[in-house]
């Protein structure tokens, strides 16, 4: 919706509020005509509940989402927010938009969408000026400029590692792919009941996270952040080249079948549940997980006692000439859809999101830090780290897929490779290409 639109639905808000003032004004009883009033009342119809449906893939927050919004619907008798959680909510919400279901707020954001109009232009909403600076910048889109989502948290994404092993096989963070392969070499020789690296293969987004900062993360450091949104959102193939051969995709396929068939990972690597993977790591089990600061409230409900035994690195550089990543993002995003129909309780349902009392509630729980200036959290241990991680690696975000190839749809194609479906790597990288092109392709006719 653009400002002009904006505008007038805001002063059509005003005006209904202003007209309802006067209702409630002129239906008020005189208190020498008890007869009349009484019959005004009895003649009104009852105000209809507002049933707002909030749409969400975050599986971490589900249960704290639940607890807030209990809050927020005791706050405010009339509205009713229903929360809705889908494990593969990126697909799950285009059946929703093809079908009619449409969610009022969701977490989940693409640009296609954003393209075609399903969202509400937020842009001009007064919460901008607590936000951090380079959070409303990713939150901005690059073709209209305007902020269609806001997001809550600044979330990374790296190597979990355990500091108690590593320090017992004197071993340091690896920033490049040998010295990677190395570590986990050394853990495999000389603990052979530890997984050198446990990979939740039966999660597929966590697999569509591999490509995201491992692949693309070659592609976001050679074509800076903003460069690289606009080639992701606008399929520039030239600077995207996922079938080059030895390309990002080929040399990332080469590098997990290297630690597959070196038994570097845990052997049910494609069976293994997310649920599987925190556990392993939490009891010491496993070595290193790559994950993002969403984990870390889990690890903790699971072994209280590890937190001072959580080290967290970069991802190492796995092609020669780049350098190590570390995902530094908006996250929890929040978007209102434009054909929503009860926008202005839909933006209450937000604004009471983040509120600064619950952003901190969210904050703490999450293990995330704020996204907003007014906001103080004691947000978890790995503060310190996660601070040398970002000055160590080159910061990327999340990259802007097409609306028809989600995380959990890469990931299905990992878990592909992992199965020895493609002959060779540059097999891989094609199909790569293939299905991007085809999503895109879907929605820019």
């Amino acid at each position: 919706m653009n400002s002009k639109k904006m505008s007038v639905l805001l002063s059509s808000i005003m005006l209904c509020g202003i007209v309802a003032g006067c209702s409630q004004k002129t239906t008020e009883a005189p208190k020498d005509a008890p007869a009349t009033a009484a019959t005004a009342q009895t003649t009104s119809k009852p105000k209809e509940t507002v049933k707002l449906k909030f749409f969400t893939g975050k599986v971490e927050t589900v249960d704290l989402i639940n607890t807030m919004i209990e809050k927020f619907n005791s706050e405010n008798p009339g509205i009713v927010v229903e929360q809705e959680y889908q494990k593969d909510a990126s697909n799950v919400i285009k059946v929703k938009f093809a079908s009619g279901d449409i969610p009022d707020i969701t977490t989940v954001v693409e640009q296609d969408y954003i393209d075609q109009g399903k969202y509400l232009d937020l842009s001009t909403e007064a919460f901008w000026s607590r936000v951090l600076p380079a959070i409303k910048e990713l939150s901005t889109d690059v073709k209209t400029g305007k902020q269609f989502r806001i997001a809550t948290n600044v979330t990374t994404a790296g190597i979990f590692y355990n500091k108690k092993i590593f320090s017992e096989l004197g071993l340091n963070e690896a920033l490049t792919w040998n010295d990677f392969k190395t570590n986990l070499q050394t853990i495999k020789d000389k603990k052979p009941d530890v997984a050198p690296i446990f990979i939740a293969g039966r999660e597929s987004w966590t697999l569509g996270h591999f490509i995201e900062f491992l692949p693309h993360g070659i592609i976001k450091q050679t074509q800076g952040v903003n460069g690289s949104r606009k080639a992701f959102i606008n399929n520039e193939s030239d600077k995207l080249a996922f079938d080059a051969e030895n390309g990002s995709i080929d040399t990332f396929a080469k590098r997990l079948l290297e630690l597959k068939s070196a038994g570097l990972m845990n052997g049910d690597a494609l069976t293994a549940t997310y649920d599987n993977q925190k556990e392993a790591f939490a009891t010491g089990k496993a070595a290193m997980i790559s994950q993002g600061m969403w984990v870390l409230g889990d690890l903790l409900k699971i072994n209280p006692n590890m937190q001072n035994d959580i080290g967290f690195s970069p991802y190492p550089s796995i092609q020669d000439g780049t350098k190590p990543v570390v995902l530094s993002a908006d996250d929890s995003r929040y978007a209102i859809t434009s054909q929503s129909k009860h926008p202005a309780e839909a933006k209450k349902f937000l604004e009471f999101l983040i509120k600064p009392e619950n952003l901190k509630t969210y904050s703490e729980f999450l293990k995330s830090p704020p996204a907003f200036t007014d906001v103080s959290a004691d947000w978890g241990p790995l503060k310190e780290q996660v601070s040398q991680a970002l000055k160590t690696g080159v910061n990327i975000p999340f990259t802007d897929t097409p609306s028809g190839f989600s995380g959990d749809d890469a990931g299905r194609m990992v878990q592909d490779l992992l199965a020895g479906k493609y002959a060779k790597t540059v097999d891989f990288a094609k199909a790569y290409q293939t299905a991007w092109d085809k999503a895109w392709k879907a929605t820019h006719k």
